[in-house]
């Protein structure tokens, strides 16, 4: 999968799609999903042009990878979820369902969330 600079998340980014925004800064933006699985599912994108995980870890270097990840603890902790937990999940490639070709990472929380896959019993 090639980057696409008319995907919806650089649209977003550029600000020419509107989104509500959760955290913006120079390298990175926080989002509300639109078609939230959770109470609280938050969509955190790199600004760079990054198609995935592997390209990201990749190619970024290790203070924006750091930084990325430093941010994303930050942004949990604002919505509460660091105190009950929250789920993180990339998506890469077509077995994994990445529908956007824009590394980004779900925040998710609010509720219990079950298992990881269908028919996965809650992990304690």
């Amino acid at each position: 999968m090639s980057y696409d600079k008319n995907n919806i998340f650089a649209k977003i980014i550029r600000g020419e799609i509107p989104a509500k925004k959760v955290h913006e800064d120079e390298n990175i933006l926080a989002i509300r999903d639109i078609s939230a699985a959770a109470p609280v599912h938050v969509l955190v994108m790199p600004k760079g042009e990054y198609v995935s995980f592997a390209d990201f870890s990749a190619t970024a270097s290790p203070e924006a990878i750091a930084n990325f990840f430093t941010t994303i603890g930050l942004i949990a902790h604002q919505l509460g979820v660091n105190k009950t937990g929250y789920r993180l999940i990339a998506n890469h490639g077509g077995d994994a369902s990445q529908s956007v070709p824009h590394f980004h990472v779900h925040l998710l929380g609010g509720r219990a969330l079950g298992g990881l896959l269908p028919g996965d019993t809650l992990e304690r």
